[in-house]
């Protein structure tokens, strides 16, 4: 049981498939759920995998922390901040995106792809 609840005249009613994405029946944008890419601000290069993500927080003191089968969690001796990622990339949400960019600031920024 999916969807979106939709209040139009006094009226509330759940919406499928509100205009075929996400927000468009609400807003007729489209605009609420773009999809968001991690840049390394230095290098303007689009963070695209694990690999590329952790040669930058490696240049940056970070060091893997040992973590369960599903995340791969990075820490610096420094300080008591601990990052935490999806082992599958396809599943790195812009939550963990702006997750980097507050423990890393001026590093890395967060864009609309």
């Amino acid at each position: 049981m999916s969807g979106v609840w939709v209040f139009k005249n006094g009226v509330v009613r759940r919406v499928e498939n509100p205009g075929g994405s996400v927000g468009e029946g609400i807003s007729g944008s489209g605009s609420s759920r773009r999809r968001k890419v991690l840049v390394h601000l230095a290098t303007e290069e689009v963070i695209t995998s694990h690999e590329v993500l952790e040669r930058r927080l490696k240049e940056l003191g970070w060091e893997h922390y040992p973590s369960t089968p599903e995340l791969i969690q990075y820490h610096q001796r420094s300080s008591v901040h601990l990052i935490s990622l999806p082992r599958d990339f396809s599943r790195f949400s812009s939550v963990h995106m702006f997750d980097i960019v507050v423990k890393c600031r001026n590093v890395f920024e967060v864009r609309d792809a």
